[in-house]
């Protein structure tokens, strides 16, 4: 495999990137002087075996529906393996367009208009939407934060359960904050669900960008014993930056549960999109590991770098990342009131981040950064930001 170039700059402008042409849109921000740090995809090449098939694709010239999938789902089963010691029935995936689609479609499958919802918070802002969308209840059960690292407070969660909660939806790992969740703490995720009976749907996505000494545990291998409430959800598109691509995995080993899936599946018409699958099997490959594995290396260097400058600044403090390319910064020991630190980011130092108040209880204090871009752009940023702080220097 040839080495990849993550320090190249792509330019994005003009070429329909939520993250880029919407900057000026949502942030008021031109693409010329804004650096985009919000929509949580890379600003890097996907592995050359991706580009590859797409090409083979494109030059057969025919775009018809995608048939036979075994080596689709052959790849996935490979991947899980090799990857997480997680070994995967092929019957047991559907390919969903994406896995908020995903999500979506489990609290279809599994829970009634009024059921609540149980997240632990901060967490993604799309599974709250989503929930509210389809008329279910969000109950958030916040995280504690201890010496600047979210732990689980089971006995003040029990205590919130009423009985009309349905579903346990899961980030692992984490987002926002980076946790990559220890075999004790899926366990005892495992013990909240049974006591309350909820399913649990685990939203691994960003399960291959862990940082170096961190080991992800799928929920179905450090919990096997619940597979009859277990429903897991990985992709391809955090891991090798084919977002665009709307494709995710849906995975569930019980029988009864995949009965249910499938129901709301058919009854929706979802077919998979073959652009996507031939990137997915591609991407799931030893060529894809190995861009993995160099990738995992340089966003550490990218964290490195972002942590020592914010840190640098009195009163900021970023959560140490486990897991995924999202800097968590808590702003609260500047003082300073979330609209204050709002307004500096945008009109100071000009950076496009998500504001903490989306990601639920807990979150007001924060302010989330994409550190998936070349290093000189993660510089830039932290150097505006020293900028727009500097009086409190």
């Amino acid at each position: 495999m040839t080495t990849p170039d993550f320090d190249e700059i792509i330019d994005r402008r003009g070429t329909h990137s939520a993250k880029w042409d919407n900057l000026e849109t949502y942030y008021g921000l031109s693409p010329d002087e804004g650096i985009p740090m919000w929509v949580a995809d890379m600003d890097f090449r996907p592995p050359a075996c991706v580009t590859q098939a797409l090409r083979d694709f494109v030059d057969q010239g025919v775009f018809g529906y995608f048939g036979d999938d075994t080596a689709y789902k052959n790849a996935i089963v490979w991947w899980m393996q090799n990857r997480h010691g997680w070994q995967v029935d092929p019957d047991a995936i559907f390919s969903t367009h994406g896995l908020v689609n995903g999500t979506g479609l489990c609290l279809q499958a599994f829970t009634e208009p009024g059921d609540g919802i149980v997240m632990f918070t901060p967490i993604y802002h799309a599974f709250a939407r989503v929930i509210n969308a389809a008329d279910r209840k969000v109950v958030e059960c916040p995280m504690v934060l201890d010496e600047g690292r979210y732990r689980l407070d089971f006995d003040a969660y029990d205590a919130q359960m009423t009985g009309n909660e349905k579903m346990l939806l899961l980030c692992s790992p984490h987002n926002p904050g980076g946790r990559v969740w220890t075999q004790a703490e899926l366990e005892g995720m495992a013990a909240f669900a049974k006591r309350h009976d909820l399913i649990i749907v685990s939203d691994e996505i960003h399960h291959d960008l862990v940082m170096p000494g961190q080991k992800h545990i799928p929920m179905a291998v450090a919990c096997p014993e619940i597979a009859d409430r277990l429903v897991m959800m990985t992709a391809t598109t955090k891991t090798f930056n084919l977002a665009g691509g709307h494709v995710g995995n849906v995975i569930i080993h019980d029988a009864a549960l995949r009965r249910r899936f499938e129901k709301v599946m058919g009854a929706l018409g979802i077919s998979p999109n073959s652009f996507a699958l031939h990137m997915a099997t591609a991407a799931y490959s030893p060529e894809g590991a190995e861009w993995v594995d160099a990738l995992c290396d340089y966003l550490d260097g990218n964290r490195k770098v972002f942590d020592a400058g914010i840190e640098a600044i009195p009163g900021l403090k970023s959560m140490r990342l486990e897991g995924t390319y999202l800097a968590w910064v808590d702003f609260s020991g500047t003082g300073m009131d979330p609209a204050e630190v709002k307004r500096r980011i945008l009109e100071e130092a000009k950076i496009a981040v998500n504001y903490g108040a989306v990601f639920g209880l807990g979150g007001d204090d924060f302010q989330r950064f994409n550190l998936a871009t070349p290093r000189a752009r993660v510089e830039e940023a932290v150097a505006r930001m020293q900028a727009a702080f500097a009086d409190l220097q």
